[in-house]
């Protein structure tokens, strides 16, 4: 009889571990993280820049202790090598500059990607990461992408600093011949609500944007948070977009504003092809 418990026991480990280590497999085919399959650019010469939260606790507005939180690290991972890739220089920035954030769940072997794994082996982006620069000392004109990341961690800071807002609305009154390409991908679209036209008005107002929908708010279970992108942007008076799947974790969606000058996707499937469609605005302007 013990052997017969044992042998049950062994076969059921057994199974477990298979399951466990085909969990990447099936979340992906799920629709987290899809693969983005589309045209390659040669952008050498043109410059980006990837911004980031420095927050990193995830906690009620009012307390300092929670679970440790920031970017979720496909949300820069993925446009960072995107650009590079495409021959352009790229920088990293954060709102207080130094050391980024990484949510550490983000990195697990479930959420893990391609980018992620090659970030884990770059010491020049991890020396990047490392020492982020500071939104307030960096031109934002003299960027031809600027693509401002995501995760829970920007739901503290991107929408309240008002140094971000008005580095967007230089870079969107940037007097350069080519102008630069605005993204964000999931919570990152909070750093677009507090940039201002030159009458004063929000300048994200009547534009079709996405972030992170309240619905994949709300099945996460973190409302905690004191920003929820869909609110503020509806907020800001922005048409709002969002795809749908029986869970929002599985859904993606890019939206294109019709002046080309803001590209933003939903949530963490998205920052392929938002860097992409970033990317490829910027080759048509180079071909027209």
């Amino acid at each position: 009889m013990k052997k017969k418990l044992l042998s049950i026991a062994g076969t059921i480990a057994l199974i477990a571990a298979i399951l466990g280590l085909s969990l990447p497999t099936i979340v992906h085919s799920l629709g987290l993280h899809p693969a983005y399959e589309g045209e390659t650019y040669d952008l050498k010469g043109k410059r980006a820049l990837v911004i980031t939260t420095s927050h990193g606790v995830l906690n009620a507005p009012g307390e300092t202790e929670g679970d440790p939180t920031g970017v979720m690290a496909s949300e820069f991972t993925h446009p960072y090598y995107g650009f590079l890739d495409a021959g352009m220089q790229v920088d990293m920035a954060s709102v207080r500059g130094g050391p980024i954030p990484i949510d550490p769940q983000t990195l697990n072997f479930v959420m893990r990607t391609p980018e992620d794994e090659r970030f884990l082996e770059d010491p020049t982006l991890q020396a990047k990461v490392k020492n982020s620069l500071r939104i307030d000392d960096v031109d934002f004109t003299q960027y031809d992408a600027i693509f401002i990341s995501g995760g829970w961690g920007a739901a503290y800071d991107l929408g309240y600093s008002d140094v971000l807002g008005e580095k967007v609305s230089e870079a969107y009154y940037s007097e350069r011949a080519e102008m630069p390409i605005l993204g964000s991908v999931c919570h990152g679209a909070l750093g677009f609500i507090r940039a201002k036209d030159r009458d004063g008005n929000l300048l994200i107002s009547g534009r079709r944007m996405t972030g992170v929908s309240d619905k994949q708010v709300h099945e996460l279970g973190i409302d905690v948070t004191p920003q929820h992108p869909e609110t503020e942007l509806r907020k800001a008076g922005v048409l709002y977009e969002s795809a749908t799947a029986f869970r929002d974790l599985f859904a993606t969606h890019v939206v294109i504003d019709d002046e080309e000058r803001f590209v933003t996707g939903q949530n963490q499937n998205s920052g392929r092809e938002t860097a992409h469609e970033m990317m490829r605005l910027l080759a048509n302007r180079s071909q027209g």
